[in-house]
């Protein structure tokens, strides 16, 4: 049941104070018509007896207290969803931004999602790829993972979110190794979210998914930096509310992509600071946490039911720092991380990811007979090892000079040298599929001595290792 109320008391940035109020609950979508006759969508933040907290979406500019009509809708925030969302591209609160005609729903669902049962949960235990080998063959992707990429200003992560949006797919699993690696076709979908980001921006992913077709199989929610801040918390909740309708209701296999969060958080900071909350670390609210969890932890995969969702969260970290609250507490939450390196993209490598201190927590689970190949595991650990080692004689190079290195110490740093050159390096339209990233790994292995394949069974090196003399 509408309520409308003119009793609003104090007016701070996107939050206004309602006094001699009844029946209002935490959450509840209230509109907002303001003196000029401009109207806005809120919610309520905050209860206590009769008076009410209100975040109004798109500001407070122009308003007046006494003037300013507030009605209380008697339901949460909801997004319409229907398979035919597939394909459009929505702003920050669910509303048509292509300029197609709004959805017919199947339903309308409360943007804040269920909590998922813990003892509901599946294993995440299937291998995706995404077309990048520095993802797919060292820290892979598994269907039901939460695996963030940890970017920085003026790194190319826009692009890197696109090329995997545009390439990403589910493949099939078989005991038979000529069926491994087929794509799972029709069963696979994006729901691509941007908080705070440019025009600039946000038209380079609309082309990207339109140039190749995979707006297809999308559904776009875009929050733009001259956007209402405040709306920026409510976006990434309308990607995930889609995201579930498309897995849990229609069987997809769903990659929501999130970026930037960083955006997200020093929206949620505004927020916080306009409600005179005692700040944490940073400035940052101290629930920051719990919030990012309430966002993290939708995805993934539930017993009985056919569809799944993997996150790819994308931030960029303040001044590169990692020990800032929201890598910090991210890190925390998901099961890993890709980290982009400056270094890498000063010297013209893409995408620049930095290795060594990634980590795909659930990769064993991903890969392996059946998923993928049965010397995935020790390639990617032999990889990672001579590639640190190389890694090492080339600082080692640097302080003595390269005639102190050994035969071997050389022989790593040529490695080095090829892996970042040859297996990191990849077009920014190139697609490999995992069969091609494997090869390629076998192929950089020839320029090691055979004694120093350590983590490799004989039998591996023997089946894939090629003849170096051919």
């Amino acid at each position: 049941m509408k309520r409308e109320y003119m009793t609003t008391r104090d007016i701070v940035g996107p939050l206004m104070l309602v006094e001699n109020v009844s029946g209002v609950t935490y959450g509840e979508l209230v509109e907002l018509e303001f003196p000029d006759g401009r109207r806005s969508l809120g919610n309520v933040l905050e209860v206590n007896e009769d008076v009410a907290l209100v975040q109004a979406f798109q500001g407070t500019q122009g308003s007046n207290p006494s003037q300013t009509k507030v009605r209380f809708l008697g339901r949460g925030l909801t997004l319409g969803v229907s398979r035919d969302m597939l394909g459009r591209v929505f702003d920050g609160l669910g509303r048509p931004r292509d300029g197609g005609p709004e959805i017919l729903p199947d339903k309308d669902v409360s943007i804040y999602g269920s909590p998922i049962n813990p003892t509901a949960r599946d294993f995440p235990d299937d291998f995706i790829q995404t077309g990048v080998s520095s993802i797919d063959g060292l820290n892979p992707l598994v269907r039901g993972q939460k695996l963030p990429i940890f970017s920085a200003s003026g790194l190319p992560h826009n692009q890197l979110a696109a090329q995997i949006a545009r390439q990403a797919a589910v493949l099939a699993r078989s005991d038979d190794p000529q069926k491994v690696g087929e794509k799972l076709e029709g069963e696979f979908a994006v729901v691509f979210a941007a908080m705070g980001i440019t025009f600039e921006d946000a038209d380079f992913f609309m082309s990207e998914l339109r140039n190749t077709a995979a707006i297809e199989r999308s559904v776009l929610f875009l929050n733009l930096a001259d956007d209402p801040a405040v709306e920026r918390i409510a976006t990434p909740r309308m990607a995930l509310t889609a995201a579930e309708y498309l897995a849990y209701e229609c069987d997809m296999h769903v990659l929501v992509i999130l970026t930037d969060m960083t955006y997200y958080c020093e929206a949620l900071r505004e927020v916080s600071a306009a409600r005179k909350e005692v700040p944490g670390r940073r400035g940052f609210p101290g629930y920051l946490y719990t919030d990012l969890a309430t966002i993290y932890e939708r995805a993934g995969r539930i017993k009985g039911r056919k569809g799944s969702i993997t996150q790819i969260p994308i931030l960029t970290m303040p001044e590169d720092d990692k020990t800032h609250p929201i890598p910090d507490l991210t890190g925390y939450i998901t099961e890993g991380q890709i980290i982009l390196d400056r270094n890498l993209h000063r010297r013209g490598i893409y995408p620049p990811v930095a290795v060594l201190p990634s980590l795909s927590r659930l990769k064993q689970k991903g890969i392996g007979p059946g998923k993928t190949r049965e010397d995935h595991a020790d390639l990617s650990n032999q990889l990672f090892g001579a590639y640190a080692r190389g890694i090492q004689a080339k600082e080692l190079a640097v302080i003595l000079g390269e005639a102190a290195l050994s035969d071997d110490d050389k022989a790593f740093s040529r490695f080095a040298d090829a892996f970042e050159g040859e297996f990191i390096r990849q077009a920014e339209h190139e697609e490999r599929s995992v069969e091609e990233t494997l090869t390629l790994g076998w192929k950089l292995m020839t320029l090691l001595p055979r004694t120093e394949l350590k983590r490799i069974k004989d039998d591996f090196v023997e089946r894939y290792l090629p003849d170096m003399e051919g």
